[in-house]
Order: structure tokens, then sequence, then C-alpha cells
């Protein structure tokens, strides 16, 4: 079958809009109609070579769409379910799967970064040349084949919008898990996230949802400082050289005692050390630069007993988590809508990504169907 995407053909060049062939889904795939699908800067990364990827190769990985068919061996999955995707399936039985860290699977994690199914083969074509997929996603094309184990049914009574959908997918689930999952932020606790985009964000109403007590964000963004306060943040800050200094004054000169780094700019990810309490924790959850290194002063983390640790995917377990996430956004915990900036039918994803390098978006969202 036929499906138009946006296709990037190399480094720094722009998403062309193609239509590709689509191949059946084999064993344990299936055919999905992608619905919603965000605008990540993972993706941008992608784009720009900060993260290498074999090219041709559609981007996105942080997507909703509704099941067309089903593979054989499917087992889980129906035509018509409604699905978010996960973009980093697991195979459910080595070690980390085992110990409920599925994110660090070690069977699955080649297939996912060479952009193929997990047969190793692609699905994707233009002509007879292969076309690979971002985290062997690739939703931004009207539809996909992924692995069974890439999509999360949504239950019959989680009737959300599927933009929200999309943002649970990542966003949501990295920024909030960084809280509930990482951190395991308890009631009081004083939280700092430096980037305000969509995970620091997520983060501001995960530390929310724990009942935090001082809650402060840090972007040099202003439109971004202005939707962190109203969804929780008790205060902003630009991200100035005195910002550690203004943590200290409003922690009763302890410093906080989580600082979750969420912009995976090595510079930042050093400053935000100055943030943290002697015995507090630096959670970095903001992808960095593939091959860059974050210069640390060990002495004053032994001294200070400062714990630092990796943060991926939000520790999550999508297929419960992408489901309490969900309930809680029914519930009215976790106010989602208001993380969409815009919306974009599929064929002004640069201008979508031309609104992201400007600081024009929290969350944009692409929709397939216009």
């Amino acid at each position: 079958m036929k499906t138009r995407a946006a296709v990037l053909h190399g480094v720094g060049a722009p998403l062309v809009i193609e239509e590709l062939e689509l191949q059946p889904p084999r064993a344990n795939e299936v055919l999905v109609r992608v619905h919603a699908a965000g605008v990540c800067r993972s993706d941008l990364q992608v784009m720009t070579g900060t993260t290498p990827h074999v090219l041709p190769a559609v981007l996105g990985h942080e997507g909703a769409g509704v099941v067309v068919k089903c593979g054989s061996e499917s087992s889980n999955l129906r035509p018509g379910d409604r699905v978010i995707f996960n973009w980093a399936p697991a195979c459910g039985q080595c070690f980390y799967c085992d110990i409920r860290r599925p994110a660090l699977c070690s069977v699955t994690k080649d297939a996912i970064w060479a952009g193929v199914m997990q047969d190793g083969t692609p699905r994707m074509f233009l002509g007879k040349h292969p076309v690979y997929q971002y985290c062997a996603l690739g939703c931004f094309s009207e539809y996909v084949v992924v692995a069974e184990a890439a999509c999360v049914p949504l239950p019959t009574n989680l009737k959300i919008p599927m933009p929200v959908a999309a943002l649970i997918g990542c966003c949501v689930t990295t920024g909030v898990g960084v809280v509930l999952n990482t951190a395991r932020v308890p009631a009081g606790s004083d939280v700092v996230v430096y980037g305000a985009g969509g995970v620091g964000l997520s983060v501001v109403l995960g530390a929310r949802l724990v009942g935090a007590g001082l809650v402060l964000a840090v972007d040099p963004v202003r439109d971004r400082r202005i939707r962190a306060a109203e969804f929780g943040a008790d205060a902003t800050l630009a991200g100035n050289e005195g910002d550690a200094s203004i943590v200290r004054e409003r922690t009763g000169s302890r410093g906080a005692d989580y600082v979750i780094e969420a912009t995976g700019i090595p510079s930042v990810q050093e400053a935000c050390l100055e943030a943290v309490r002697p015995g507090g924790t630096l959670v970095l959850a903001g992808l960095a630069p593939v091959g860059s290194s974050t210069n640390f002063p060990a002495a004053r983390i032994t001294r200070r007993e400062i714990t630092i640790t990796g943060s991926y995917y939000g520790t999550s377990v999508p297929k419960d988590d992408f489901l309490r996430y969900a309930s809680y956004y029914l519930e009215g915990k976790l106010p989602l809508d208001s993380m969409i900036t815009r919306q974009y039918p599929l064929e002004e994803v640069m201008r979508a990504y031309e609104d992201l390098e400007h600081g024009r978006l929290i969350r944009g969202v692409l929709l397939m169907d216009g």
C-alpha cells in the first residue's frame, strides 16, 4: 500500500513529503493509521546530525493512532484498537525486562536504533530503496507498520483525544516518570527543573501530583516560564548565572532536594549541580548530544553525598504508565491540553520545527488527517 510521510534524506536537509510503499505487517507486527504525532526536539537532533541515524528516514516517535490490520501471531491487538506508540518496545524476557526496566531491554534496542523491524528488515520503501523508521516507528506518516510490542492499546473507558495520547507516548511519560519512577519524589520535597519544554512541564505536573513543596522552573524563554507557572511552578527563573543562589535562598540556604535537568545541554547539566543540596539528587533526563561529555567536580559530589542518576523514558513501564497517565488526564490531574501550543497538518512539518527552534512551541502536534 501507499503512505505519505515526511522523509529526511540528509543531515541539515528539510523534511520532504514523499509517497512511500509500505509493506504489509509480518508476524508480531501491526499496520496502524497514525492520527497524531508530537513535534519533539529528539527528532530535530536527527535532522541536525546531533543524533546519528541511518538515512533516508521517516522521523517521529511520539504518536498515537488506530490499528488497521494485524500480522500473524498478533495476540494483544485487534483492528480498531486505539493505541499509543511506545518507542522502546521490549522483549519481555531479558534481565532488564524481568526487573521491570523495559526501556533498557538488551534484545530489541539494536533494531530500534537501526530503524528496522525486529527481524532486521525495513517496511518502508521509496521505489526500490529502503526508508528507515526512527525508533522503528516513523510516525510522521499517515500509516506505519510497527512491532505489536510498540503499541499500547487504550481501553474503551479511556477516551482521550489523539493529540493528548501522542504526548503520553514520550514527553509526558518522560517528565512525569522522572518524578514518580526515577526519583520517587516524596511529598513536601523541593523540586527544581531546568528546561520548561514538554518534558520540563511534565516534571512540574508530576511534582504537583506527588505534593512537592517548592516547585521552581528554569528556562530562558519567557512564554515557557509563564506556562510553567500556570502548570503549578511556585517561581520561575530565566537561566542566569545567579539562579543557583536564588534556589538556595528559597530553600533555607540548602539547595533543592531534587534537581531535574530536562534540556540535555552539558553546560546546563553542570550548572544544575550548584542547585542541589548536600544529600540531594540530580536527575539527568534531557538527551545530550551523542559523543558529548559533562564535567562534574568529583570531590564536591563525594563530600556532599550528592546522587546523580540518569532517567531514560521516565524509568517507565509503558503498558502500565501510559494508562495511568491517561487516567490522570481524565481525572483532571494532568491538564495536558494546555501543553499543546499548536496543531499542524503533515505538510507543515517544517513550519512546526521552525516554530520549535524559535521557542514558539511548548508542544506542537502533527495531525495526519488534517
